[in-house]
């Protein structure tokens, strides 16, 4: 049987530097917020020291020491421990204090707090006590998120949970939200690295073992990746838990632990499997059972774990399994400055180191161990489909350079954008949005990447999400409905207006009853009015809508401003044969009969009347339901004084000709059709001489 144990097994450092800190620190009066890491064989351990684990700063008395371990608290446990003089040791995991630091600066904002996480483990409910606004918990991505839809989200996640759920409930969540979704992704780079290589170890073995505590989060993410990729994943909570007969006959078998497990839980796993005849062929468990010392062991590019020693000024002395001490170049300590007395006060701490050389000296860095961890990540990050940005640094006839940390990025032409690039050059010095095409390791590790991917399916999702919001506009609406928009811009022949996201069109004709020479002498740029939808053209995405229809004509309020008898004032807006209209306002005109302009006979009413010349008049007759009023303007003039008519025989030869012009009026075709339907049974010539008492 082979065994293959991942790499990246055991403490991560987080955890490792709490467990280190409680195992150091003076016991007496010391106690612990909280089980240290979800592991009781460590739990236990540091118990039997005499460190006391509490729930709440309440039970700690007045000046003991308080170890606050990796997961973090929420920002009231500080103000509490301050308050009762406790002396604080503040073991909080720095990828944990960067998120509290995100929703704490988020939360001040205004921004509401997603994250993706489990509700009830202590560094979920750490964050949510550094958020000043509201805060909601997601472990899946299938909850709903629609009652964020209208909110500015910030989403985090728990260091330790599933990179691909985190992935899921971000693409939900981006989805329902209208409104700015800020994504951090504050999964820890080596919680990142572990999943990736349980994914590839459990396709790789017949069975795999995960050792670690039952209620560790990181853990159990571990076996659901391996459960997922082999269908002989094993949860073991130490090596009490080992059943040899399960995997006896089985040819290649992996094993994982968390990273709260302690590395003495995995290698009595290892020794237990070797006892039960098990060919151990890995060097992982070669390194443990033969405990080698030899400096021609370690690569280079290894990256190994030491123990710090001394510090000098010239640097720090650290060892590493066997006795021989290395010098570890101040220059390649990871620190802002270096200080030895800072760093003397770690003396016993293990950091890991680089080796960036074996001859004739094993020479190691502790700066390049960060480095390339920030790089893998970042690979592991960039080959998982996420995207990726660079600054382009040149061009050449293939396409576009840059780099990514310390690796080269090349953009081929055809990736850029759709469509043909002629000027490459123009790129140079731009910031490129890029996903992973492919990674060439010929020489040297080259990223092969892609913009226009990128371009595209954003262009297809505004697509698809416009021709889905347009779909469902359509369904929603019909001729005659009233539906409320706003005024977006407006043009010579009408207004644009949005209803629903969707731009309908109010044409110019459609706005008033009186007419609008423009769109802003009736709507105001940028407020909301009702319309009613005149038509709908589906296949050509156009919808006609009207304001006018929604308002009163200025015939349907006439009845409540005229009546018969009162005295009006109006302008001469049009002149014809038989007489004048005369406009009392905008829609409604009255009829000013050639009769009823002047006690004196006319010939043609220009004689007395023009265009635009404001007349008063008296209302004869009021038909609103014909919409037509009768006018006379001599009606509230004095009648002049009678005068001597020459006669022939025994009629006047004025009022002969009078009839004569009444008569020939009455004839005229336009006044008919003025006047078809009469007033209240009137006949023509009653209305011809209405208000004439001399008839």
């Amino acid at each position: 049987m082979q065994v293959i144990v991942a790499e990246s097994s055991g403490f991560c450092r987080g955890v490792k530097r709490a467990v280190d800190t409680a195992l150091r620190i003076p016991s007496e009066n010391a106690y612990v917020l909280g089980e240290i890491i979800h592991n009781q064989d460590v739990v236990k351990e540091i118990a039997a020291r005499g460190i006391r684990t509490v729930e709440t700063v309440e039970e700690v008395p007045t000046g003991a020491t308080l170890l606050i371990r990796s997961h973090g608290v929420g920002k009231e446990v500080y103000a509490k421990c301050e308050a009762r003089g406790l002396n604080v040791v503040d073991c909080t995991c720095a990828f944990v204090r960067k998120t509290q630091s995100i929703v704490e600066k988020k939360s001040a904002e205004g921004k509401a707090v997603a994250i993706a996480g489990h509700a009830n483990h202590p560094e979920v409910r750490g964050l949510i006590g550094w958020c000043s606004s509201e805060s909601y918990v997601f472990e899946s991505e299938s909850e709903d998120f629609s009652f964020l839809a209208e909110k500015e989200v910030v989403l985090v996640s728990q260091t330790t949970f599933s990179e691909e759920r985190f992935s899921k409930i971000a693409e939900n969540l981006k989805k329902v939200c209208r409104k700015t979704v800020e994504i951090f992704k504050t999964i820890c780079y080596t919680t990142v690295r572990r999943q990736k290589e349980a994914e590839r170890l459990a396709k790789e073995c017949d069975a795999v073992l995960i050792v670690g505590g039952l209620n560790s989060s990181n853990t159990n993410q571990l076996y659901e990746i391996a459960a997922a990729n082999c269908r002989r994943a094993y949860r073991l909570k130490n090596a009490d838990d080992f059943e040899y007969e399960k995997i006896f006959n089985l040819k290649r078998v992996g094993v994982i632990a968390g990273a709260s497990t302690p590395d003495r839980q995995t290698q009595e796993v290892l020794f237990k499997m070797a006892q039960n005849d098990a060919e151990v062929q890995t060097m992982t468990m070669a390194s443990v059972m033969e405990g080698m010392d030899k400096e021609e062991r370690y690569k280079k590019g290894q990256i190994i774990t030491v123990k710090i020693v001394s510090a000098t000024d010239e640097g720090v002395f650290v060892s590493g399994s066997g006795k021989k001490e290395m010098m570890l170049p101040k220059d390649e300590v990871d620190c802002e400055e270096y200080n030895k007395e800072a760093i003397a006060e770690k003396v016993g701490e293990e950091i890991e180191v680089m080796v960036t050389a074996v001859a004739p000296a094993v020479q190691i860095s502790q700066k390049m161990v960060k480095k390339v961890k920030e790089e893998e990540a970042l690979l592991a990050q960039i080959e998982s489909g996420e995207e990726f940005t660079v600054v382009c640094t040149g061009c050449n006839k293939g396409g576009l350079t840059a780099e990514l940390g310390t690796y080269p990025v090349f953009v081929p032409a055809k990736e850029i954008r759709a469509g043909y690039v002629k000027d490459l050059e123009k790129y140079t010095g731009k910031k490129l949005r890029l996903k992973l095409i492919e990674i060439r390791k010929e020489r040297r590790k080259e990223i092969i990447a892609s913009q226009r991917v990128i371009l595209e399916a954003e262009k297809a999702a505004r697509e698809a999400a416009k021709a889905e919001k347009e779909e469902a506009f359509f369904n929603s609406i019909q001729v005659g409905d009233v539906v409320e928009g706003k005024v977006e811009r407006a043009t010579s022949f009408g207004a644009f207006v949005s209803v629903n996201g969707f731009d309908c069109l109010a044409h110019i004709s459609d706005l008033s009853w009186t007419g609008a020479k423009s769109v802003t002498d009736v709507l105001e740029i940028g407020k909301r009015y009702e319309f009613q939808i005149l038509k709908i053209d589906r296949e050509n995405k156009k919808v006609s809508i009207g304001y006018k229809q929604l308002q009163p004509q200025p015939w349907d309020l006439a009845a409540d401003k005229y009546a018969q008898g009162d005295v009006v004032h109006g302008k001469v807006v049009r002149i014809v044969p038989f007489g004048a209209f005369v406009e009392l306002e905008k829609g409604i005109d009255g009829l000013v009969h050639v009769s009823q302009i002047s006690h004196e006979w006319l010939e043609n009413p220009t004689s007395v009347l023009s265009i635009g010349q404001e007349v008063d008049a008296k209302v004869l007759a009021f038909d609103p339901d014909n919409r037509k009023i009768t006018l006379s303007i001599k009606a509230i003039e004095p009648k002049p004084e009678t005068v001597e008519v020459r006669t022939e025989g025994d009629r006047p030869v004025k009022a002969k000709k009078a009839r004569k012009s009444a008569a020939s009026v009455a004839d005229d075709d336009e006044y008919r059709e003025w006047n078809e339907g009469g007033f209240g049974g009137a006949s023509i010539a009653e209305m011809l001489h209405l208000g004439d008492e001399n008839k």
